[in-house]
């Protein structure tokens, strides 16, 4: 399932990304695939709530300033105007939803988080990283709308490498993302990547071969 529109990458950055795992590889038996998504997420609820906010926004001020637009008192005819102004707001509000400013307000971290996590998850099991021999696949994820990022390993690999050890990839690419680069923090992440991975899944000489695409998904 799509989310969202893709990312224009150059071909040069491309490039780059399948150089980082190609070197990250070297150092580690491990295989790294690095993914990005423009969101996780379709977050229907969010244009739900920004719908009624709007609406209820216009519908409080024009009954508190009755007096403005209703100088000679309530018809039929106002209530319509009323309902009509009310039905624009929702939809305009409904419109807006779809940003992704007004998707950060209205969704909660939590559920962000949630959104990130099925969507590495799935992404997983599309690609196929548990095809590995030694079930040592490594997703490396980041989400864009959200502003989080996802290191998901194999269930042998996750078991075997400290909790703590995904918290440091993460910590590598968030830095020059959060200034904007996500290429470079992606490429930092990778290399973060070959370099723990070594300590749990050394390089075996002559018996390394790459199972998994090298190409950013």
């Amino acid at each position: 399932m799509e989310t969202g529109d893709r990312m224009n990458l150059t071909q040069e950055e491309r490039t780059r990304v399948q150089q980082a795992v190609a070197a990250a590889e070297r150092l580690t038996s491990a295989e790294v695939v690095p993914m990005i998504v423009m969101r996780s997420g379709l977050y229907r609820d969010a244009r739900y709530r920004a719908g009624l906010t709007a609406a209820a926004a216009v519908l409080a001020t024009l009954l508190t300033v009755e007096a403005a637009w209703l100088p000679w008192g309530w018809h039929a005819a106002n209530a319509a105007w009323l309902m009509l102004a009310t039905l624009i707001a929702y939809g305009i509000g409904y419109r807006l939803g779809g940003l992704d400013p007004i998707i950060r307000l209205f969704t909660s971290a939590d559920r962000m988080r949630h959104k990130v996590k099925l969507r590495a998850e799935r992404a997983f099991a599309q690609h196929d990283l548990s095809r590995t021999r030694d079930r040592n696949g490594l997703l490396i994820m980041i989400s864009l709308l959200e502003h989080q990022v996802y290191v998901l390993a194999d269930q042998p690999l996750f078991e075997q490498a400290p909790a703590g050890l995904w918290d440091q990839i993460v910590a590598e690419v968030v830095k020059p993302v959060k200034s904007g680069d996500v290429i470079g923090g992606l490429c930092r992440g990778i290399e973060r990547a070959g370099i723990v991975m070594a300590q749990y899944c050394p390089p075996r000489p002559g018996d390394n071969p790459n199972e998994l695409p090298d190409e950013l998904i």
